[in-house]
C-alpha cells in the first residue's frame, strides 16, 4: 500500500511541477498546436497552444512507478513491465504524429496507415510477451490469459493467436477512443484520471482476494499475475492525469496530443487485459465508448444517406459545442457522464464478488 500512495504522490507532484516546466520550454521552441479549419470557430483562439505535453504524463507516472518501488525495496514485477512497455511504445507513436503536425504546420500528423501500423506493432509485441510462458510466475500464471474476461476469467478458452487478435482490438480501439475525447481542456485528461482511479481499486481489491495467499478461499478469488504493482501503476498515471489537469484545466495551458492520448488508452487497455476485466473497461470507459460510436455512426450515416448527418459535428462533444454550450459546460458534463460510468463499472465489479460469497 506504501507503494501506491508514493507512485501517486510522487507522479502527481512530478506532473505538476513538469508541466510548468514543458510549457515553457515547448512555448519557447514553437511547438504548438495546430487546429482543424473546419472544426468550431472558438477553438481557433487555441493555436499555437503548446502541445505534447503528454510526454510529462508518461515521464512522471514512470518515474513516479520505479522511486517508489526502489524506495519499497521491491522489484518491478513482468506485468508491470509489460503494462509500462504498452504505455511508453504507444506514446512514442502518437509523439511522432505530433511531432510531424508541429513539423510540417499542419493538422494532420502520421498518416492513418503508418499510425495503424505503429500502434499494431506495439499491440502484438504486448500480446505475445503477456502470454509467454517465459513470463509465468511460480504458480504458472503469465501476466495475460487466454480466457474472455468480464470480471474475472471465464470458462471460454480461445486459442493463442485469437486472443493476441483481440488484445489487438482492444489496444487500438482504447487508444484511438481517448484520443477522439481529446478535443476540449481537460476533458481527456479528467476523465482518465477518474478510470486509472478505478483501476487502482479494483487492483487493490483483486490484490486482497488474490489467489496467491496462502489463507484465501479459492473459490472466488481473483487469477492475477500481479495486482498490487498494477495498482501502484494505475496509481502512478492517476496522479500524473490530475498534475498534467492543473494546467490542461479551460482555458488550457498545454494539450496532452496524440502523445498523451495514445498512452493513455494503451494504458486503459492494458489494465483490462492484465486484470481480466476486458469487458468491464467499457462500462469503466463509457465515454470513451460514446465519443467512438458517435464518429462511427456519423461517417456511417453520411456515406448511406449520400452528405446527411447525425450530429452538427463528430466527434459527441463537437455536437454541443456546435449547439452553443460552452466548453466548460461540456467538460464538467462529461466528466459527470465518466463519473457515472466508473460509478456503474465498481458497482458491476463489488456485487459480482458480493453474489458469489
Amino acid at each position: 500500500m506504501r507503494a501506491i500512495l508514493l507512485g501517486g504522490g510522487l507522479s502527481l507532484l512530478l506532473s505538476l511541477i513538469g508541466t510548468r516546466y514543458a510549457i515553457r520550454v515547448l512555448s519557447a521552441k514553437g511547438y504548438g498546436q495546430e487546429i482543424r479549419e473546419d472544426g468550431p470557430t472558438s477553438h481557433h483562439t487555441k493555436r499555437g497552444t503548446p502541445t505534447m505535453g503528454g510526454i510529462v504524463i508518461i515521464f512522471a507516472a514512470v518515474i513516479g512507478y520505479f522511486i517508489a518501488k526502489l524506495v519499497t525495496q521491491s522489484m518491478p514485477s513482468a506485468s508491470a513491465l509489460l503494462l509500462i512497455f504498452l504505455f511508453v511504445g504507444l506514446g512514442l507513436v502518437g509523439f511522432l504524429d505530433d511531432f510531424i503536425k508541429i513539423y510540417k504546420q499542419r493538422n494532420l500528423g502520421l498518416r492513418s496507415k503508418a499510425k495503424m501500423i505503429g500502434q499494431t506493432a506495439v499491440a502484438l509485441i504486448f500480446g505475445i510477451l503477456a502470454l509467454s510462458p517465459w513470463l509465468e510466475d511460480d504458480r504458472g500464471q503469465t501476466p495475460a490469459s487466454q480466457h474472455l474476461s468480464f470480471i474475472r476469467d471465464t470458462s471460454w478458452v480461445l486459442p493463442a493467436v485469437l486472443v493476441v487478435l483481440l488484445f489487438w482490438v482492444i489496444i487500438t480501439g482504447t487508444s484511438n477512443a481517448v484520443n477522439l475525447t481529446d478535443g476540449l481542456d481537460g476533458l481527456a485528461a479528467g476523465s482518465a484520471a477518474m478510470v486509472f482511479g478505478a483501476y487502482t481499486l479494483v487492483n487493490i481489491w483483486q490484490s486482497n482476494q488474490w489467489c496467491g495467499q496462502a489463507d484465501i478461499s479459492y473459490g472466488r478469488c481473483y487469477e492475477v499475475r500481479d495486482p498490487l504493482d498494477l495498482a501502484v501503476i494505475a496509481a502512478a498515471i492517476t496522479g500524473a492525469c490530475f498534475g498534467f489537469l492543473w494546467w490542461n484545466a479551460s482555458p488550457a495551458q498545454i494539450f496532452m496530443g496524440d502523445t498523451g492520448s495514445l498512452a493513455l488508452g494503451g494504458a486503459l487497455a492494458g489494465l483490462a487485459i492484465l486484470t481480466r476485466t476486458e469487458l468491464l473497461l467499457i462500462i469503466l470507459g463509457g465515454l470513451f465508448v460514446m465519443e467512438t460510436v458517435s464518429v462511427m455512426m456519423q461517417v456511417g450515416f453520411f456515406k448511406l444517406s449520400k452528405g446527411k448527418r447525425i450530429f452538427r459535428m463528430a466527434p459527441i462533444h463537437h455536437h454541443f459545442e456546435m449547439l452553443g454550450w460552452e466548453q466548460v459546460t461540456v467538460v464538467v458534463r462529461f466528466w459527470i457522464i465518466t463519473g457515472l460510468c466508473v460509478a456503474a463499472g465498481m458497482g458491476v465489479f463489488y456485487a459480482e464478488w458480493v453474489a458469489g460469497t
